[in-house]
């Protein structure tokens, strides 16, 4: 598909009908890290209400390093409809699958206490990096004042000792609140670079979204959604566009998230205009853009 042939929506209601499965990012789609989107979560329920041969299903698909109902918490807490979604699939509850496959390893958490449950249940001895077996990084200790060159002397002593590293969001960056916050893909590619061994649970890689089509099947009775009718909505190229493309489902990329800066949306007033050629730029193109998710 060529950049100019690139439709832009206004809203979805003219292509939703065309779909049974949405699967939707939630950072930068749903929320903005403080707050819902309201025009999203009444998008969702307005494309679950349709009537068709199947059951319109929404699966949230989240790159967050905590387990589902964690996340469906902080939704609550932004405003978010649960009438917008049927269920969650997170890159926490990949990661836990991941680390339980292992019982008994001795686990170097590299990320901010907040993300500790996502180990809560599981076989594991939490210990200090010089004692670890296997790291799973869920971000950053402080993500408003570190990047990831002040973890390159405990990575290079990781990977001194070919320590692997389980990344639990392969996110590079998230919008808060109109800032662009570093998150633990940023920390994995740095060990990457230096030789270490990365897993990824989560968007762009192929497994999250088997994981989202099965989950999905389950809601009604194991039938497997068509691929062709199921529309991948996400902000970022890199995952939410790259995944989706990679895994053969038609993808919507939603401007107004973290590349609104690149295309000139950091004020309320700007409008979404003409962005072929900056798609011509990008690795992987979009399906259809819209500058936010709307009806």
């Amino acid at each position: 598909m060529m950049p100019s042939t690139i439709p832009t929506l206004a809203g979805i209601a003219g292509i939703a009908a065309g779909y049974d499965l949405i699967l939707c990012d939630v950072w930068g789609v749903l929320h903005d890290g403080t707050r819902a989107h309201a025009g999203a979560g009444d998008a969702l329920i307005a494309f679950r209400g349709l009537e068709g041969a199947r059951p319109r299903r929404v699966v949230l698909v989240s790159n967050a390093p905590r387990p589902w109902d964690g996340v469906r918490r902080i939704l609550d807490g932004y405003g978010v409809p649960r009438a917008a979604y049927d269920a969650i699939l997170t890159s926490g509850d990949l990661t836990r699958d991941l680390v339980a496959k292992r019982p008994g390893a001795r686990v170097h958490h590299l990320g901010p206490k907040r993300d500790a449950p996502i180990f809560s249940g599981l076989d594991v001895a939490l210990v200090g990096a010089q004692a670890a077996d296997l790291v799973v990084c869920t971000g950053l200790f402080d993500d408003a004042t570190e990047t990831a060159d002040d973890y390159r002397g405990t990575l290079a002593a990781l990977k001194a000792r070919d320590v692997p590293m389980i990344c639990a969001n392969p996110d590079l960056v998230v919008e808060r609140d109109g800032l662009l916050i570093p998150c633990a893909g940023l920390i994995a590619a740095a060990y990457a670079e230096v030789g270490g061994r990365v897993t990824y649970a989560g968007k762009p890689h192929r497994p999250v979204y088997a994981a989202a089509m099965q989950l999905a099947a389950s809601l009604d009775g194991g039938a497997a959604p068509d691929p062709a009718r199921v529309l991948a909505v996400g902000d970022a190229l890199r995952t939410d566009i790259a995944g989706a493309r990679a895994f053969g489902i038609p993808s919507l990329l939603v401007a107004r998230g973290i590349h609104a800066e690149e295309l000139g949306l950091t004020a309320a007033h700007h409008r979404l205009g003409d962005i072929a050629a900056w798609l011509s730029n990008q690795a992987v193109q979009p399906d259809a853009v819209i500058e936010r998710l709307v009806w």
